[in-house]
């Protein structure tokens, strides 16, 4: 498979790249690695043909530990059994993958996007804001490093996760710097309408497809099922789950022409504020590794 895939050019238009992107509803079982990884590897083998991106969610593989012990038993590091294993899964199928687990960094344990490549290219995203109402504001490090915007088959692609969604500035599509979004979730059915309405309107604001990639199944904190959801850049729903499939995998090709033509037509962006983001703490750049 080529890096991107073009199709044919028409009317004068540059010949389009489309991206198809897969966000997979996945039930979590707590706390047990091997089985959740065994699991995705199942769904990952019946992925459709031509899939560029498959997206997972939140802590996929573990569900979210509090337990002090349980914690130190189960973090990783980055090139730890989670990565090396969506490394190995990445280059079977030609397609990149993304998710969060349940990180060890620098004396910190991290809710921690990734994004790998089927060339190895990892890059790691750690949660900026972390949820109030639970004990991962108090267990788990804040990130410091800025969200990261990946080149990945002609298009520009950024990942923030979960609680991320309600803090549009963090997720400013600043001179339209990134061209969709991927949002790995653990957002239960209790928060639903706001779930979808924030999709809806970070798309619309930053004119770019964005995937919410939102588990199904329960656990302690409430039920996940059917909230994962795939919109346009329009904030139009294209994929969200059947009531009597919620964990079926959701499917979406963008192009990048229609995306522009869009933005040509309505270049909102044009008139948007400048500014800058002064944080708590500093940022740095986004961290990348080569996993083999």
């Amino acid at each position: 498979m080529s890096l991107s895939k073009p199709t044919a050019s028409h009317n004068g238009e540059t010949a389009d790249i489309t991206l198809k992107v897969a966000a997979v509803p996945f039930d979590t079982q707590w706390a047990d690695v091997s089985k959740n990884i065994d699991s995705a590897s199942a769904i990952l083998d019946r992925i459709e043909p031509d899939t560029d991106i498959v997206v997972f969610p939140e802590l996929f593989t573990t569900g979210f530990i509090v337990d002090p012990q349980l914690l130190d038993e189960i973090a990783e590091h980055c090139d730890g059994r989670t990565m090396l294993w969506a490394a190995a899964m990445a280059r079977k199928h030609d397609f990149a993958i993304a998710g969060s687990f349940l990180a060890r960094h620098n004396g910190e344990y991290l809710n921690t996007a990734f994004f790998i490549e089927p060339s190895g290219k990892a890059t790691f995203y750690d949660k900026r804001h972390l949820f109030c109402l639970s004990p991962e504001a108090r267990l788990y490090g804040q990130g410091h490093n800025e969200m990261p915007v990946v080149s990945f088959r002609g298009w520009n692609v950024a990942m923030i996760i979960c609680y991320d969604l309600r803090f549009p500035v963090w997720c400013r599509n600043d001179s339209q710097r990134y061209d969709i979004m991927l949002v790995p979730a653990n957002w239960p059915t209790a928060r639903g309408f706001a779930w979808h309405h924030l999709l809806v309107a970070r798309a619309i604001e930053n004119q770019t497809p964005w995937v919410g990639a939102d588990r199904s199944g329960s656990d302690d904190y409430g039920d996940y099922n059917g909230l994962a959801e795939i919109v346009d850049a329009m904030g139009k729903t294209v994929a969200k789950p059947s009531d009597d499939n919620p964990a079926a995998t959701l499917y979406a090709v963008f192009s990048k022409n229609q995306l522009e033509r869009y933005r040509g037509k309505l270049p909102v962006g044009a008139d948007a504020d400048s500014f800058s983001i002064i944080p708590k703490s500093p940022l740095s750049a986004p961290r990348t590794d080569m996993l083999e």
